[in-house]
């Protein structure tokens, strides 16, 4: 078994393509939407207008008990239609986001092709990738969760409104994020988005 996947996911929310293009666009709010996966978010580079160039250095994590560390890339300006990232770090690869209208609903579909080069990933592929695969489609349930809830949020019309809708799930793991702050190699930008 290689350490290549690929996962194709279709999340379907109530809302329209304006409001989920809205929300894909600030990738600095992923920690605080989708908490249960993006642990840090910052852009390092903003990119051109359209957003293409855009670089997102990203610390994100799952179900198991392990972080990965890794820069988003847009490849292809967001429009209505969705748009295209390349990822690099603790894995190497392309992913492809399509928005789409279906009545009262949009369908977000992912197609995530990636190499695991993190060494704990890449050396275990052979044996516990069912489980590697387990995890992402938990983070993406997580994910579709998590938008449902921070549509219901944006839409609120008061600050009432907005204390009703529950707060999206959280990290798994946070206490593995926290000792392994003191580590070298984590960065210290996460820090500060804590």
């Amino acid at each position: 078994m290689s350490s290549d996947y690929h996962f194709v996911t279709e999340w379907r929310v109530a809302g329209s393509v304006a409001e989920v293009k809205e929300i894909f666009s600030d990738a600095e709010s992923l920690t605080r939407w989708w908490p249960a996966v993006y642990l840090g978010a910052r852009v390092s580079r903003p990119g051109a207008s359209d957003g293409v160039g855009r670089l997102v250095d990203v610390y994100t994590t799952g179900w198991l008990p392990y972080t990965l560390r890794w820069t988003m890339n847009v490849t292809e300006a967001m429009t209505d239609e969705g748009f295209a990232l390349e990822a690099t770090g603790d894995f190497m690869g392309a992913g492809r986001w399509s928005l789409a209208t279906d009545g009262p609903e949009v369908v977000a579909t992912y197609d995530w092709r990636v190499r695991a080069t993190k060494p704990l990933l890449s050396r275990l592929s052979w044996i516990l990738k069912p489980a590697f695969a387990a995890n992402h489609h938990w983070a993406m349930r997580r994910g579709e969760d998590s938008l449902r809830l921070e549509l219901r949020r944006r839409r609120s019309v008061n600050d009432d409104e907005r204390r009703r809708v529950p707060p999206p799930p959280p990290a798994t793991f946070r206490w593995l994020v926290s000792w392994a702050d003191g580590w070298p190699n984590i960065p210290r930008w996460v820090d500060q988005l804590r």
